[in-house]
């Protein structure tokens, strides 16, 4: 499989040359069809073995907390994008065989077999498999016509046309397939934007949907014939004032061993004297005007740092690693420490590098932030964690991994 990879990898390379200025449109549009065609065939391989190492746990084992943040690791993709390889892989692997051999032939794409094979096991769960057999044959021909939301909507008569003895009664049960459908694609994805914003995807299901146009349509409306603001930053501002109503009642559970809260971090000087700006404890930047307000109604807790960020007074040792100890380590690690992890402190619980019950302190220099699965995966693993010669942990592979054991570090974090 490799070398036939390598192969075709070298005659992809070799197109690469062609100007496409010297190339007529009629085989301009050749080259669209042949590149989707690959396209769909190197999809199909490559979501095969996105499946296969999904099945065998190899993320895990190499201290990722799922196939897609390795993929993300490895790939070098959002992880937006590693989470949809995972679950394309998964809808290709549960998809027919017809389909399948559609995909690897280029005649479908990706997209169009997740629609065929949910379409299809609601068919056969509706009508039994000589109905979803039939059924494949359908959806097929209608992908070689149709994109595939179109096809989605297609998707929805397809009983009518290989079962219709028992469309009716397969109606209601394909509303529950698609309200168990939304009930598992149900997410919201926070994607970090350049400049320090966020931005916010996802899809609700019809419930959540509701109970949110519910609390943000009363805070949407316009606050006066003055009011420019667009319908989408209404949104954004309501958004924002239901967060703050959140945290202003201090019902919300602890997080990773502090309660709800917004931290950020600034210096005296830059408080009292000069504006600075300050950062967030999730790593983000706030302008100095921000930070200034937003000390207006907050609660100021002094840490003393030193150069280079390291922290040198943060109050009593005591067992557990919380309040001024635990924001001394926050303001070092930025967030789980280990290597390829860009889980946030709030995620994450302290961790002693030498145990207490073994005699370990409960100081700065026995201590690393890690999120919950990888303060698991150090406890089972073979993985070793120190601080390194400037104060910042390293982790130290077991040999199975790398034979030569080389520290790694967490480069997601920012440092002060």
């Amino acid at each position: 499989m490799i070398d036939e990879l390598v192969r075709a990898e070298s005659a992809v390379a070799a197109c690469t040359d062609v100007a496409a200025w010297a190339v007529s449109e009629h085989e301009l549009i050749a080259v669209i069809d042949a590149t989707h065609r690959l396209q769909q065939r190197l999809a199909s391989v490559q979501l095969a073995a996105v499946r296969e190492l999904d099945g065998r746990g190899t993320a895990v084992t190499q201290g990722a907390s799922s196939t897609a943040v390795w993929l993300r690791h490895r790939l070098r993709v959002g992880v937006s994008t590693a989470r949809r390889l995972v679950e394309l892989a998964a809808a290709v692997d549960d998809a027919p065989p017809g389909v399948r051999e559609a995909l690897a032939g280029g005649t479908v794409n990706v997209e169009q077999v997740r629609v065929i094979a949910e379409t299809v096991a609601t068919v056969a769960a509706s009508a039994g498999t000589e109905a979803a057999d039939r059924a494949v044959g359908v959806l097929i021909d209608w992908a070689e016509q149709f994109d595939p939301a179109l096809l989605r909507t297609m998707a929805t008569r397809i009983l009518d046309h290989v079962a219709p003895d028992v469309a009716d009664a397969a109606a209601l049960a394909a509303l529950e397939a698609e309200a168990r459908r939304a009930a598992r694609d149900r997410h919201v994805t926070i994607s970090e934007q350049p400049g320090g914003r966020l931005r916010l995807t996802g899809a609700l299901d019809v419930e959540a949907a509701a109970l949110l146009r519910a609390v943000l349509d009363p805070l949407t409306a316009p606050c006066g014939p003055d009011d420019n603001r667009t319908a989408g930053q209404r949104r954004h501002d309501a958004l924002a004032d239901v967060c703050r109503l959140a945290l202003r009642t201090g019902e919300l559970p602890e997080h990773g061993g502090d309660a709800a809260q917004v931290v950020v971090t600034t210096s005296y000087d830059g408080l009292t004297r000069h504006p600075r700006a300050g950062a967030l404890d999730v790593g983000l930047q706030l302008t100095p005007e921000t930070v200034r307000r937003l000390a207006c109604d907050a609660a100021i807790l002094p840490a003393v740092l030193g150069g280079a960020g390291q922290v040198l007074d943060v109050g009593r040792q005591r067992r557990l690693i919380t309040g001024p100890l635990r924001r001394a380590l926050v303001l070092r690690d930025r967030g789980c420490a280990f290597p390829g992890c860009d889980r946030p402190p709030r995620w994450c619980a302290a961790h002693h590098i030498r145990h207490w019950a073994d005699g370990g302190a409960t100081s700065l220099d026995n201590a690393v932030l890690l999120c919950g699965h990888h303060h698991r995966h150090i406890h089972q693993g073979d993985w070793a964690v120190h601080l390194g010669g400037d104060g910042h942990p390293e982790f130290v592979p077991p040999a199975w991994l790398d034979p030569e054991q080389l520290p790694r570090r967490n480069r997601y974090h920012p440092r002060t």
